[in-house]
């Protein structure tokens, strides 16, 4: 092996976001996960709000065991990783939990009112765009980034 560089560690990995040399790109990266990271905190304090109702109404519906616990769950998710997410801060890892929480919501949709758009949508909008932070990280203007970048990047 001839190349000079350290073998990167598994948290760098997962925490280094891939970087273009477009800034547009970057700016738009920025800007939709700061906003979607914002709108998806509401989701998250309205399950906290009723929580039994969510638990019944959704978790239970579906057939999950243990409503009350999952819905914490999904709603501290919802609010810690979404403002991570905004931060750019374990990006991957938050999407990943974000992503988890509209695969459940997606299938709710699906199983209370079909194939009906309106339901879907915005579920299935999140999920994409959780995705697209999952695979791509937060970009060069996050915490992530600033986490792991070299003193020869300078």
């Amino acid at each position: 092996m001839t190349s000079t560089q350290a073998p990167s560690s598994l948290l760098t990995t997962l925490l280094r976001p891939a970087v273009t040399d477009n800034t547009g790109f970057q700016l738009t990266t920025l800007v939709v996960r700061v906003l979607v990271g914002a709108l998806m905190i509401h989701n998250g304090l309205d399950k906290l709000s009723d929580v039994s109702g969510f638990a019944e109404n959704v978790v239970a519906f579906i057939g999950l065991p243990f409503p009350v616990f999952l819905t914490y769950c999904a709603a501290y998710i919802e609010i810690i990783s979404s403002t991570l997410l905004a931060l750019g801060l374990l990006t991957r890892l938050n999407g990943l939990a974000l992503l988890s929480t509209m695969l459940v919501a997606i299938f709710f949709h699906l199983k209370s009112d079909g194939f009906q758009v309106p339901p879907l949508e915005t579920a299935s909008l999140y999920a994409l765009i959780f995705l697209f932070f999952t695979i791509y990280g937060a970009g060069r203007f996050s915490g992530d980034a600033l986490l792991t970048r070299s003193p020869s990047d300078s």
